[in-house]
This record gives structure tokens, sequence and C-alpha cells, in this order.
């Protein structure tokens, strides 16, 4: 039993929740993670099969257990759902799957958490942990549901054998579009075209050994023009121009796009992908036609399938909307240990995207919610 006299619950057994819920056990604080799906880990499950992470795999361990060396330096998607496996018996985690809660309201000092199957669950204290990449996020481009060829959001590509011979064209040029894009050029897509509205920043995944993650956390707490000018050095040195394939370099420094949500493409085959025309940068997509995609910049194209690597939403309106926690873009106002004044006891964790890779960032939250929960529940 817990100091509270009833568990913590926590929405969500993806990392940020597993996380969390190790740390309060590890305080004695007893938890239970609720998860819709019927296993851990369901949006790691969903990715594409070529996947790694972009973060080390000393800087992705959640605490308590570290990711084993055999996974390798860069963890593959299978590996890390195999870890996540692994962390949650390692814990002895109670998770209740296949619970799936709609709403989560306030009543006599309590949160209430209305789940299927019309469940009530009582809890002192609370943490929804649903995830960053929660809801498939697909622009309303005019004509769009007239277009005739093969349209899909990125988060149900899995592999390119279904786009063996294919025109593809990737819309969208974050990390997801990128590594799309050179997946499909590497097993034979007849042509891969990548639509960009905004230069990316292109960062090597590392350099001499040396991880850009390392760079990022050092920079965290510097000036955003000195960041900025230093990354725009380091790229000139590490990273060759790519504007004459139609991908120049960003006019917006580094730091600063960051400051306003785009984070950095990690090179893992893009640079090479475009020089060598297996990847062709083109304008981003303006609307749809019968079976043509028309640019921004006139040009009409016919691809036999068209990929959207357009992000996601957070999808917490309907959860808790009604509690005013949510800013205007629909993340929480406050993060982490920290809860709103009208809804104590409500944590919030992994609804940033931090440069210094949101699993360090996670376990970093689950320790301090960890601490914040102690502290009101023996205060």
């Amino acid at each position: 039993m817990s100091n509270t006299g009833s568990p913590v619950h926590v929405i969500g057994a993806g990392p940020g929740g597993l996380a969390t819920a190790a740390a309060l056990r590890a305080r004695g604080i007893d938890a239970v993670v609720l998860e819709k799906s019927p296993s851990v880990g369901s949006s790691w499950r969903a990715h594409y099969d070529r996947l790694r992470l972009h973060t080390t795999r000393r800087w992705s361990a959640l605490p308590g257990l570290p990711i084993p060396r055999s996974y390798g330096r860069w963890v593959a998607r299978a590996d890390l759902v195999r870890y996540l496996e692994s962390y949650a018996e390692h814990h002895q985690l109670e998770i209740a799957t296949g619970v799936a809660v709609e709403r989560v309201e306030r009543r006599d000092g309590e949160w209430v958490l209305h789940a299927n199957g019309g469940r009530r669950l009582n809890a002192p204290v609370a943490v929804v942990a649903t995830g960053y990449n929660h809801t498939p996020y697909l622009p309303e481009w005019p004509g769009r549901p007239g277009f005739t060829g093969e349209l899909l959001h990125a988060s149900r590509y899995r592999s390119p054998g279904p786009y063996a011979g294919r025109d593809v064209l990737v819309v969208g040029a974050g990390n997801t579009g990128a590594e799309i894009a050179v997946d499909l050029a590497e097993a034979g897509a007849a042509r891969v075209r990548l639509a960009v509205r905004t230069p990316p920043h292109i960062v090597r995944r590392s350099t001499l050994g040396w991880p850009a993650q390392a760079n990022s956390i050092l920079c965290r707490r510097l000036p955003t023009r000195l960041v900025d000018a230093m990354a725009a050095r380091l790229a000139r040195i590490s990273v060759p121009d790519l504007g004459p394939q139609g991908l120049p370099r960003p006019e917006t420094g580094l730091y600063t796009r960051v400051r306003e949500g785009a984070i950095p493409v990690l090179d893992v085959g893009t640079v090479q992908a475009v020089r060598e025309g297996r990847v062709e940068p083109v304008a981003a997509v303006e609307e749809f036609e019968g079976d043509e995609v028309r640019l921004t910049d006139g040009t009409a194209l016919r691809p036999d399938a068209v990929i959207a690597a357009t992000g996601y939403r957070r999808g917490l309106e309907r959860l808790v909307g009604h509690l005013g926690v949510l800013d205007e873009r629909g993340r929480p106002t406050v993060h982490g240990p920290r809860t709103h004044p009208d809804a104590p006891g409500l944590h919030f964790t992994g609804y940033s995207n931090p440069i210094s890779g949101t699993l360090r960032e996670l376990s970093r939250d689950a320790e301090r919610i960890a601490r914040a929960v102690v502290r009101t529940t023996t205060a």
C-alpha cells in the first residue's frame, strides 16, 4: 500500500509511464499503469521496421535498468520494445492492459478516471503519459479526398517492400520523412521525391564517435544566438551543401528552430541519397486533383503513392481539455513535477520534443514526479 492509501494511476505504458511507475515504486508509492493496448510500448511496436534510436543506448535507458550492450549504440525499434518488456518485468510493475481512460475529472479531492466498460477509477494522484506522437495528423489539403493514388500517413508505413518499382512522394522533411525516403530509395522504389516546406537542419548522428546528442545536452542552457552560430559553423564543416540538389541550408538558426519546435534531422543516409539523386527534394504540397499532386512551385506530379510524414497531435483534448490545463496547441501548460493550480496531483510527462533526447528527459521527469508525489503525500 502506498503512502496515499490508494495507488497512483499512470495513464499509458510507454517509456514515460513505465519510468514514472518504476520511480514511484522505488520510493514506496504504489502505482498502477493503465494501458489501452494489449502490451507495453504499443507506439514503438507500430513504428516502421528500419527505425533506430537517434539517441545513444546510454542516454536512452530508463531509471533502474540499463539497456543491454548487445543492442548496440543505436538501439533498433524491436530491441527497444524488448527492453520495455524487460523493464516492466524487472521492476514488477502493475500494468492493467485493455483499459482505455477516456476522461479525467476532479471530484471530492480525488481524480476520477472514466475508462472503457463503464469503469470509474479513483486516485489521489494521476500521471498522464499517453505520448507525444499520439494522434496522426494529415493536413486537409484541397482535393485530398478525391486523390486516386495511394495516400497514407507515415504511422501506417512499415517497410519498403510494397513500394518496390513504384513512384513515391514522401511529404515532410523531418526525421521520419527523411528516413522513410532513404528506406524506399535503398529498397528499390522507382523514384523517391521528398516534399519540403521548410528546409531542415541536418546534423550527423555522430562525428568521430562523438554523438550529436552530447552536443545537444551541453548546449541546452547556452544562449540561442551562440548555439545558432556554433551549429552553423559545424554544419559547414561536416555537412555538404545540398542547395544544388534542391535542399538549401536553412536561413534560421538551428537552436532558434528548436525553440520553435523543429528538431534537426539526424543523418542516417539522407545526405548521400540526396547527393546521388536517389532522393529528390521538391517543393511543398499545395493541393490534390485526381491523380495529380500539385506543389507550391506549380509543378504537377503523378506519384503512385504519397506517404505523409506530417506529424502527430497530442490528442489530450477529450481526456483533460475541460480542466483548463492545455495551451492553444493542445499541450499541457505544466510538465513533470509541477501541477496546474486548478489540477493538484495531475502530472504530465512526455509532451515535449527536447533536442537532448526524449527518453533521457522522460527518465529525468520520472524521478522528479516521484519526488514531488512523495513530498505531497507525506506532507
